[in-house]
């Protein structure tokens, strides 16, 4: 079968005083129904962006998508009128976003806000909206449902409004749900029921699901496959396991490095990636990465490497050396179970 979403050459910036940033390079990758994809690297690298050109929520001025596909069932969303894609949003693909205070209007009631996308989208009455809203809030965890319907953003907690919103997600029975870093805002002990929620969730409902993320342990725990950005480019992709147990990529290495562990063997091994990412104004022709990799060969400052198979796998990399990467590095370099 074709996939659900298939994102090809995309590309997306802004034009500032500084000049053409280009937080989307090129990116492409692709997610079959039913399947959860996650995307990682350090902040500023374009998982946020990406998913906001899928979405068609790119500011414009100063953003603006200059090139490339992004096909949903096979239909290019780049090419929708603004009145055709508000039919998708929501209804086909839903978005949960970092921090849901700024998401919601705090002067409209949960059940202004959620029942809206689904009198819009589902056509029902203001009664039957009313009940829909009381289950999605069961379904997400708020107690006592019937009595908070009709409360205002402020009086629920942070980890309650991110349920409000995974709710407003759910409620159209979106077929592919994008999570921009949902648990960002919250404290550890919240953070880990929301991933456990929408986990499940998405697991009961079929949804393909993006989880962006910087949290490595997460991608571990809940992706099939990964892909990983650096300036504004797909630096390697694959299956979660071959991701962890055989980077292919030094900046992947390095992530993967810069994760605290609990067990003896790398407690005191904790290896920060050095420098800085680059300047996204900059007209890359060698390997963005190069700069802070200790690999780094003479080619790596001469041309940019293409993301490409490996041995006929689909695990693939975008790097001119990754057949020498240290293996003692890559052992045992991924998040503590």
């Amino acid at each position: 079968m074709p996939p659900l979403l298939e994102v090809k050459g995309l590309r997306t910036e802004f034009r500032t005083p500084d000049g053409v940033v280009r937080a989307v390079n090129g990116v492409s990758y692709s997610l079959d129904a039913g399947e959860t994809l996650g995307i990682v690297g350090e902040s500023g690298c374009g998982k946020s962006v990406s998913a906001l050109s899928i979405m068609r929520l790119i500011p414009a001025p100063p953003g603006r998508i200059v090139a490339g596909e992004v096909r949903f069932d096979g239909q290019n969303l780049l090419e929708l009128s603004d009145g055709e894609m508000r039919k998708i949003r929501g209804r086909q693909i839903a978005m949960i976003f970092q921090d849901p205070m700024t998401s919601l209007n705090p002067v409209l009631t949960i059940h202004q806000q959620i029942s809206e996308a689904i009198v819009l989208h589902l056509g029902m009455t203001a009664g039957q909206a009313h009940a829909r809203a009381i289950e999605l809030l069961d379904l997400v965890g708020i107690p006592d449902p019937r009595r908070r319907i009709d409360d205002y953003p402020h009086q629920f907690s942070g980890g309650m409004r991110q349920r409000v919103m995974i709710a407003m997600a759910l409620s159209c029975n979106p077929r592919l749900l994008i999570a921009d870093e949902p648990t960002t805002a919250l404290d550890v002990t919240i953070q880990a029921q929301i991933v456990e929620l929408v986990s499940r969730l998405q697991r009961e409902l079929g949804m393909a699901m993006i989880w962006i993320t910087h949290d490595l342990g997460v991608v571990a725990r809940i992706a099939d496959r990964v892909v990983v950005m650096y300036a504004g480019r797909v630096v390697e992709e694959g299956a979660v396991d071959d991701i962890f147990d055989n980077p292919r990529h030094p900046y992947t290495l390095g992530l993967l490095g810069s994760v605290p562990r609990l067990d003896e063997a790398r407690r005191d091994r904790l290896r920060p990636i050095e420098g800085m990412p680059p300047d996204l104004t900059r007209e890359f022709r060698s390997c963005p990465f190069e700069p802070r990799c200790e690999y780094a060969i003479a080619r790596c400052g001469e041309a940019e490497p293409p993301l490409v198979a490996a041995n006929g796998s689909s695990h693939r990399s975008a790097c001119w050396v990754w057949e020498s990467l240290g293996t003692e590095e890559a052992e045992g370099s991924g998040p503590s179970p």
